[in-house]
């Protein structure tokens, strides 16, 4: 199977960077399979799983948490808020992170306290539900 080049960014760093056969992510629309040679397309992303092919046909799961993804016939680049494999995700402290985001959303005063506890609670269910599925 062919190859193309896959970058995936955050604001902090270079998250992966190499050659891989096959990209599945999930977009605000619904899951997206990327392979060589992909027509143009760009799409915004919630937070979801990451699933990469890589060139041996092993695969790579990583929980992202919202951005962007930019395909071109060459080259995917993925801009994303933050990133992790599946297998570096503490589940312990997702966990934590769930509760205090419900506690967040239960005390919220305002919109914007309620919004940024959904958006904690999301990206904790996120890695918990990415981290069960690498099993």
């Amino acid at each position: 199977m062919s190859t193309f080049s896959l970058q995936i960014i955050t604001p902090e760093k270079i998250f992966f960077e190499g050659e891989v056969q096959r990209v599945i992510v999930r977009t605000t629309e619904g899951d997206v399979g990327i392979l060589a040679k992909h027509e143009k397309y760009v799409a915004a992303l919630p937070s979801g799983p990451v699933k990469i092919t890589m060139p041996d046909g092993t695969e790579r799961l990583a929980a992202l948490s919202g951005g962007a993804v930019k395909v071109s016939p060459s080259m995917t680049a993925i801009l994303a808020n933050a990133v992790e494999w599946a297998e570096d995700i503490d589940v312990d402290w997702a966990k934590r992170s769930e509760q205090d985001a419900l506690r967040r959303k239960e005390n919220s005063k305002d919109q914007q306290e309620l919004q940024y506890a959904e958006m904690k609670l999301k990206r904790a269910l996120n890695r918990l539900r990415v981290s069960s599925m690498k099993d």
